[in-house]
């Protein structure tokens, strides 16, 4: 249980030296770097160190947190810290697009309130290396001064290999850090612990401010046996509780899941089971960032035999570092080229590819319609789902599991087996990490509003007050002060979605969105009209144009109808006399039939008129 006591009310998160320690306080100068020293610490160079802590044991100062992303979606986290002129940020992710979002490639934060703030900011932390928590950094790196992304070793060398696919990347200053690091950033002091999640080289944070100590876990579970690492470092994590931890700042994916978290070592036991009973090929699709799983497949394929193939640009990349760093260590032979998988009994091919989440364009959606060129179905493969589903993929994860069964493969997901064990803390292990560190506030993190209120209810049920427990939306501004006083403030900063087409960046907005959404539902009617400039009057009928709206062979009727509407329209609109306002009687046409078009069919595409002056 969460104690409440006077004595154990952690007082050690508002006295935590505050007053007596000297933080550097940085103004203007460049950014700090890691200095490698015995203990481990990053400091600042003395010279600077003298120019600057006046300010920080002002009283009045609050300690700000603001999330710009990562608190209504599963994705696009972002997360600022802020006090007096001292800014980092932890984490810079995207958000994939909703189903409803049609031709947007990604989503990232709205980083509008650093932009007149860039000389503040003294670094970024980067807990691991998924999409939703770096997959913004090309996009904003440049607008926020490049300041230094201080991240894992692994992470680091996942955030180079993106950063190459940017033309116009800036070259950024990336700090590798281990988990005994610490790091002095301005106000902040930042000690890192390692934490189990699906990919390697994953951190929380201890972020050590005037006000007290801010725990962020990043993602995480507790993993009493994982592959690969170590456990979560639960020693760590209860040693700098002891001093008090003013806020946790907890994982909330998983936070209404009961029970505990599923061990890497189960889920490798499942793939032998299947791998082992397979008489064909066996196609395993995940995301190309669950190194951990790719690591499975390889061991249980030299066991049994097989060679491994990868496909999937992303998932190549990021074998290809794993494989550099170590993490994966094949035999000698074992991986193939996707090309060469038909050169090798079926019963002797293992294929890990993109595609779990049924992407248009990614390797296990074209094998599910043949469109793959190397690769061919046959009766008696098997195709395993290993990943859960990204909330609102579930209908075309589905539709492709549909296709897949029709071809006469056996299909395998996470709901008949435990073949993928979820990177996050379910309700079981965010209690027993609520009980060691025993903090005084609670911010959940990471995740939709119904699963943040589900991580808040659990720290309630251990005996948190319910005001302790700051539910926030994306935006709203969290403030701390030096009395321990923490609260959810009426101030909001602009986190709206940034959405990413193309070589577009932010100019897709609401207004073209909804614009998408109606063509994609009710289709387009373009009318054409040629009109006398002498007279104003319409020459001949119009020239009508239907896609997505109706087939116009079988509507002839409606057509003919809409022909004298639009007629009528335009004699009205142009009976006012010279000069005849071309935009009015546009909108007119756009506006009159729509409204027609909606009240005979019960459907209203997008109007486009077309006016030809002769």
């Amino acid at each position: 249980m969460i104690e409440k006591s006077k004595k154990t009310a952690h007082p050690g998160a508002l006295k935590r030296k505050k007053v007596e320690r000297k933080i550097p306080f940085k103004t203007h100068e460049p950014e700090l770097n890691i200095i490698p020293v015995t203990n481990g610490i990053a400091k600042n160079d003395s010279s600077q160190t003298e120019q600057r802590h006046h300010s920080v044991s002002k009283k009045e100062t609050k300690l700000r947190i603001i999330p710009l992303g990562g608190l209504e979606e599963v994705g696009r986290n972002m997360t600022v810290f802020e006090y007096g002129n001292d800014i980092i940020i932890v984490d810079m992710g995207l958000q994939f697009p909703e189903e409803d979002m049609h031709g947007i490639d990604y989503i990232i934060p709205n980083s509008r309130y650093l932009r007149d703030k860039t000389d503040n900011i003294r670094g970024v932390i980067v807990t691991h290396g998924h999409l939703d928590h770096i997959g913004a950094i090309p996009h904003h790196m440049k607008v926020l001064g490049n300041p230094p992304i201080y991240t894992g070793m692994m992470t680091k060398a996942i955030i180079m290999k993106r950063q190459d696919e940017f033309k116009d990347g800036l070259r950024l200053q990336i700090h590798g850090v281990s988990k005994d690091d610490k790091i002095q950033l301005g106000a902040f002091e930042i000690e890192f612990f390692h934490v189990c999640h699906s990919i390697p080289d994953s951190f929380g944070l201890v972020i050590h401010t005037p006000v007290g100590s801010i725990m962020h876990t990043g993602d995480f579970k507790f993993d009493q046996n994982p592959i690969g690492e170590k456990p979560t470092d639960i020693i760590k994590i209860a040693k700098v509780s002891e001093k008090g931890i003013l806020g946790l700042m907890a994982d909330s994916t998983d936070a209404g899941h009961p029970g505990y978290s599923i061990s890497e070592s189960e889920v490798k036991d499942s793939f032998e089971e299947i791998i082992q009973k397979a008489e064909g090929k066996v196609i395993a699709g995940t995301f190309s960032s669950l190194l951990t799983r790719i690591r499975h497949m390889v061991e249980i394929a030299e066991k049994y035999g097989r060679k491994v193939a990868v496909d999937g640009f992303s998932m190549k990349a990021n074998v290809e570092i794993a494989r550099r760093m170590g993490y994966i260590k094949p035999k000698k032979g074992t991986f193939i080229d996707i090309r060469e998988v038909n050169q090798y009994p079926r019963n002797k091919v293992i294929i890990v590819c993109t595609g779990a989440q049924g992407e248009d364009n990614a390797v296990l959606m074209r094998i599910a319609n043949e469109e793959h060129k190397h690769v061919f179905l046959e009766k008696g493969d098997t195709i395993i789902f290993s990943s859960s589903v990204i909330p609102g993929n579930e209908r075309t994860v589905q539709n492709l599991k549909d296709n897949l069964s029709r071809r006469g493969v056996n299909v395998v997901h996470y709901h008949m087996m435990d073949v993928h064990s979820g990177g996050h803390a379910k309700r079981e292990d965010l209690k027993l990490l609520f009980n060691i560190v025993q903090p005084k506030f609670l911010i959940p993190i990471h995740g939709n509003h119904y699963m943040l209120r589900q991580n808040g209810e659990n720290a309630k049920k251990l005996g948190m007050p319910d005001e302790n427990v700051l539910v926030a939306e994306n935006g709203q501004v969290i403030e701390f002060d030096h009395k321990g006083h923490g609260k959810l403030t009426r101030e909001k900063v602009p986190a709206n979605y940034v959405m990413v087409d193309g070589l577009g960046v932010g100019d897709i907005g609401n207004v073209v969105l909804r614009e998408r959404q109606q063509l994609a539902k009710d289709g387009m009617f373009t009318v054409i009209a040629v009109i006398d400039s002498n007279t104003g009057r319409q020459i001949g009928n119009a020239d009508l144009i239907s896609r997505g709206f109706i087939y116009m062979r079988n509507n002839q009727e409606l057509l003919k109808d809409a022909r004298m509407e639009i007629k009528k329209i335009i004699e009205q609109k142009t009976q006012g006399g010279y000069p005849i306002n071309w935009e009015y009687v546009r909108g007119a046409i756009r506006d009159d039939m729509g409204q027609y078009l909606f009240n005979k069919t019960q459907r209203r595409p997008m109007v486009l008129p077309v006016i030809i002056e002769v």
